[in-house]
Formats: C-alpha cells, structure tokens, sequence
C-alpha cells in the first residue's frame, strides 16, 4: 500500500522541469540516441517517454511494481513504446547490452554501502557496449550535510496530506527522509496513516572515481547543474559521464 500510495504522489508531486533538464542533458551528451538505451530506477516513466517522443530507444528498468505500473501508463497515453523490466539494479545477469546506460534523481544513493554501488557500476560495466556510455547523477556531500538536515515539506489537498522532513543519518554523508502520508478514507470517515524511512547516502567525488575506475570506466567527465557548468564547493548533485575507452579522468 505504501509503495502504490508514494508512486502516486511521486508522480504528481515531482517537479517536471527536473524531467526537462535530465532529458537535455541526455540529449546533449548521448551520442547514439537510436541504439538501447536503459534507464535504471526509471520511476514512473516520465523521463523515458520524454526521451522516447523524441526518438530514443528506450527500456525502463525498477524495482518497484507501482512504479512501472504508472510507467506503462504514461507510455500508453503518450502512444510511445516503452518496454519495461521490473528487477533489482544489483543484478542485471539476464539483460543484454546497451550503448547508453542512465541512472538519474540520485537512485544510487539509495544503495547501502560502497560495496553495492561498486556491484552497480560492475554491472553497468557488464551491460555496456565497448564504446557505450554511463550516465548518472548523485547528491553530493553538501546536499546531505549542509542542505538536507532540517528540511521539511509538507502537501495537503482535499483527500490526502504528505509529511517530509530530513535529518542526518548515522554513516558520514548519510540522510533519512522521513516521509509520511495520511490518505481520506470515506469507509471510516476518517485518515489513513502510513510512514516510510528513505535513507540516502554519497560519497566524496573521489570514492565514485575510485569505484568506477574498479568497475573498467577509463574516462569519467564529472560536470554540475545538468552538465552546464563545473563542480564546486555549492554543487548539491554531480553528474557523471562514464566511457570504458581510453582516456583519463576529468
């Protein structure tokens, strides 16, 4: 109930220009739109029909059921196809290859430690074309540090309220969203509570290089605010171009 309950709400309460600026920057850096393209955690499909309308390949992949649900959905009302597979970006043993791999909203902080992030980008690596590229983006340490701890956001509107508030969590560059939702239930005239606890965590820039080096990526191109400008101390999310050919570290 609660995942189906914060698909929905995800979906509608999630700012679209985000949608935009991750599809220009995929536009704008993937070299071959009309080869495969897969995009892990691809949530409820908004990115891949955008990215799909404008003549991408596009296959969504998440864990989430209610996700690819309201995926299929949008991809049905905006008449593109969309295949969808539902799985665990830990393991990708039964997926083929692509030339573009994408990863964005900072999907990989929601894995528990070095040791997963390290199997995801192995896998990517695995399903990647020799001269495919891996694109994703993650919150930085000054966002889970400095922005996140305090935040609260709230939503109501006739039937349903939305709770959210940040704290700093225990490991370093580690946050917990607390996240709660009350939903009208006319049976008992009455609010339906039900609660969650995300739990985000990154790592100095210099931990991903280091993992992704490990995984087989020789080039890494790291750029800020949607690959327009260069990281410095303000950036609160990085984004990562990663190649298997040659090069070096940006």
């Amino acid at each position: 109930m609660i995942y189906q309950t914060f698909a929905k709400l995800y979906d509608e309460l999630f700012d679209p220009q985000l949608y935009a600026d991750w599809a220009a920057f995929t536009r704008q850096t993937v070299r071959q739109p009309e080869a495969p393209l897969l995009e892990l955690a691809c949530g409820t499909g908004r990115l891949a029909v955008q990215l799909a309308k404008t003549g991408f390949n596009v296959t969504g992949f998440d864990l989430s059921e209610e996700m690819l649900t309201l995926a299929d959905q949008h991809a049905r009302e905006a008449a593109v196809t969309l295949p969808l597979i539902e799985g665990n970006m830990l393991d990708l043993s039964e997926l083929g290859t692509y030339q573009t791999v994408t990863c964005y909203a900072d999907s990989l902080c929601y894995l528990a430690d070095e040791a997963a992030l390290q199997t995801v980008f192995e896998q990517v690596a695995a399903h990647l074309e020799d001269d495919g590229q891996f694109l994703f983006d993650v919150i930085t340490p000054h966002q889970t540090d400095d922005i996140y701890p305090g935040y609260m956001f709230n939503y109501r509107d006739e039937d349903r309220a939305f709770l959210w508030s940040s704290d700093e969590a225990e490991e370093p560059h580690a946050v917990e969203h607390d996240l709660t939702f009350f939903t009208y239930n006319p049976a008992k005239d009455a609010y339906d509570e039900v609660s969650e606890l995300h739990h985000e965590r990154t790592y100095e820039l210099a931990v991903y290089q280091r993992l992704l080096q490990v995984a087989g990526f020789k080039k890494v191109t790291v750029s800020a605010d949607f690959g327009r400008n260069q990281p410095d101390d303000d950036t609160t999310r990085w984004f990562f171009v990663c190649e298997k050919g040659d090069g070096q570290n940006d």
